[in-house]
């Protein structure tokens, strides 16, 4: 083949003296790209244009450093996104290390996608005391786990093939594992007392607003005082992925207090910093991960949150058009993935349809009752 298309551009591929030429036309037209290869050849025949040596690329853990460098400044307003990157080429520089990246094909990424769904971890609920005790159980990885660490090989290589280093993708030739997206949690009210009961500052008004609004963890941390709006009601989301994403949301009596009151004391600036940093928020693993265990609440994510902001919503006659627009979705197919009937809502509105039927049924048999009543009257 000696031009072929990757993209709307056609490149070229030959060999000349024993030197691999692939190199982009920067063309979209066929006809023009082999009319280019052409006159590129005989340009080497005449010594016109040197054949470029290709240049030798990098070992992967050198590569990765230059992504992440990238990604700092690319992503420098997502911190949320640089530590995700971050955290998930631990296991992949562990394994590629030095690999040229060049070397990493759709079987190599099989390796390790196979390698790593072997290893196990530590749940984070067990704690540092039981993993000292040696009481604490290895639990494996989870499918999620890897297919992010596959996501983010593959943003890597995207990378590097925009930069015209590298020409395929191997990880798009990989299937990803399949994920139990059913598996979904929603918080009780009596679960929720009693995990707010122990949860620290900022953990608890942070939860609580999670609960009474729906929001993303990553728009609680945003939140900025020009952006509350305590006299009408509502918070400002400026940003998001969408444009579905930039909405204002209602605040509950809840709600308005605590952000009030953070209001009143950081004037200007974010509501939720850390410490440390003065910066947003970034996380708030470990003191969630206390507060499930002296709460002894079975365990769920701060995520799952927003999945019981859902179903509540829905169970006290919410539509999904409204909730689609507090959560800021694009669509409605993917409300419905975060609105879960509890069971004991699902055996009430049982119940209810029970009681309409019968309700239905006596009224029809008064009615016969009253009819043959009427009819056996002498006229």
């Amino acid at each position: 083949m000696v031009v072929y298309k990757r993209g709307d551009v056609w490149w070229m591929n030959f060999w000349v003296e024993g030197e691999h030429i692939q190199k982009s036309t920067k063309l979209k037209n066929k006809r023009l790209a082999e009319n280019y290869e052409r006159a590129f050849r005989i340009q080497i025949a005449n010594e016109e244009v040197g054949i470029e040596k290709k240049q030798e690329l990098p070992q992967f853990e050198e590569a990765m450093s230059e992504f992440i460098s990238f990604a700092e400044t690319e992503h420098r307003g997502k911190p949320n996104t640089v530590r995700f990157f971050k955290n998930a080429s631990r296991s992949l520089k562990i394994f590629f290390g030095n690999t040229r990246i060049d070397r990493m094909d759709a079987a190599a990424v099989e390796k390790f996608k196979h390698w790593r769904g072997g290893q196990k971890t530590r749940p984070r609920s067990q704690g540092k005391r039981k993993k000292a005790s040696g009481k604490w159980k290895p639990k494996e990885l989870s499918p999620a786990t890897i297919n992010r660490e596959l996501a983010l090989l593959k943003i890597f290589f995207n990378y590097f093939i925009r930069k015209d280093m590298l020409q395929k993708n191997p990880v798009s030739r990989v299937k990803l594992f399949k994920e139990d997206n059913g598996r979904v949690r929603v918080v009780s009210r009596d679960e929720e007392r009693l995990y707010l009961k122990e949860a620290s500052q900022p953990l608890f008004d942070f939860a609580s607003v999670m609960i009474d609004t729906g929001m993303r963890p990553s728009e609680i941390s945003a939140i900025h005082t020009k952006d509350l709006f305590l006299e009408q009601g509502y918070v400002y989301i400026p940003e998001g992925k969408t444009k579905t994403a930039k909405r204002r949301i209602p605040l509950t009596t809840r709600a308005r207090k605590i952000l009030g009151d953070r209001y009143r004391i950081v004037k200007s600036g974010y509501l939720f910093v850390s410490e440390e940093t003065n910066a947003p928020l970034t996380t708030l693993k470990t003191s969630h991960a206390g507060a499930i265990r002296r709460s002894k609440v079975s365990h769920f994510r701060l995520y799952d949150l927003r999945h019981t902001f859902a179903t509540r919503f829905l169970e006290s006659g919410g539509d999904l058009v409204t909730l689609q627009a507090i959560l800021g979705h694009s669509s409605i197919n993917m409300v419905t993935r975060y609105a879960h009937p509890t069971d004991s809502h699902k055996f009430d509105a049982i119940q209810r349809m029970e009681e309409l039927a019968t309700e239905v049924d006596s009224k029809k048999l008064r009615e016969a009752d009253s009819d043959e009543k009427s009819e056996q009257k002498p006229k």
